[in-house]
């Protein structure tokens, strides 16, 4: 397996990584209760992989998935992040990585194997980024090997984090929910209607994905157009203004906050 040793993101790629940051921000915080609530979400099935999608592009998805894979890879979880979007890919960016070899290469090349395509980031955290764009995305990600696959992935790893396309965009996001134990939506604060957002949700369940929530993101709870954070305990003078971050997770569709 390739290790990353001399990893230096971009300035605006390690603004990404918020838990990064701070390990007592509430930003991390955040993190920390969506990796908690995501192991109590499945009382009778253990969660070992999971798919991160969200109706429209740009909701966040991609940033939940890094961030999710840092904080759990962080309290000992040995965590593989793969990047399944094979039409718009940004993991490698997030990470600095090249994107020559990665998913695909391993999907049509009966040679590689993941020591060939996975990068080593740091402990308990391994990337594959998607590799070069095919030309048919949606027919690689259905095949048998992909499933088989996967079930190699989870006797190496404790969890496996797939970051998709969005859902309305293309049937990629579905075909791979069946391939998971679970999947999460991240919509977006104004950035998904309504409509559009329970249209995707209808769609996963048609294929019957198996839907543990919603992460909501980029939500101002000022109402005035602000981000803020609080600590909890902590002087309200330390609430910090935020954008892009995640704000909580939430049940199944049904409105209801936890």
């Amino acid at each position: 397996m390739r290790t990353k040793t001399n990893m230096e993101p971009t300035r605006e790629n390690r603004s990404k990584m918020l838990v990064s940051h701070n390990a007592t921000s509430p930003v991390a915080e955040a993190f920390r209760t969506l990796k908690t609530n995501i192991q109590f979400s499945s009382i009778d099935k253990d969660i070992q992989t999971l798919l991160i999608t969200s109706a429209q592009p740009s909701e966040g998805k991609s940033l939940t998935t890094c961030n999710l894979g840092l904080t759990l890879a962080r309290s000992g979880v040995s965590v593989l992040l793969v990047d399944g979007d094979l039409r718009k890919p940004t993991m490698h960016k997030y990470f600095n990585l090249s994107n020559l070899m990665g998913l695909t290469n391993l999907l049509i090349d009966d040679e590689l194997d993941l020591g060939h395509v996975a990068n080593n980031i740091m402990d308990n955290l391994t990337v594959m980024t998607s590799g070069p764009i095919p030309p048919n995305p949606t027919e690689l990600l259905q095949t048998k090997k992909m499933r088989h696959l996967l079930r190699q992935l989870k006797e190496q790893f404790d969890m496996i984090i797939i970051d998709s396309p969005p859902v309305m965009a293309v049937a990629d996001a579905s075909v791979l929910s069946i391939l998971v134990d679970g999947t999460i939506m991240v919509v977006g604060h104004g950035v998904s209607s309504k409509a559009s957002v329970l249209k995707a949700k209808e769609q996963l369940q048609m294929v019957k994905a198996n839907i543990l929530g919603v992460v909501m993101n980029k939500v101002p709870l000022n109402g005035q157009g602000y981000y803020y954070y609080y600590y909890y305990g902590g002087d309200k003078s330390k609430r910090e203004k935020k954008t892009g971050i995640i704000n909580r997770f939430l049940g199944r569709f049904s409105g209801k906050k936890r």
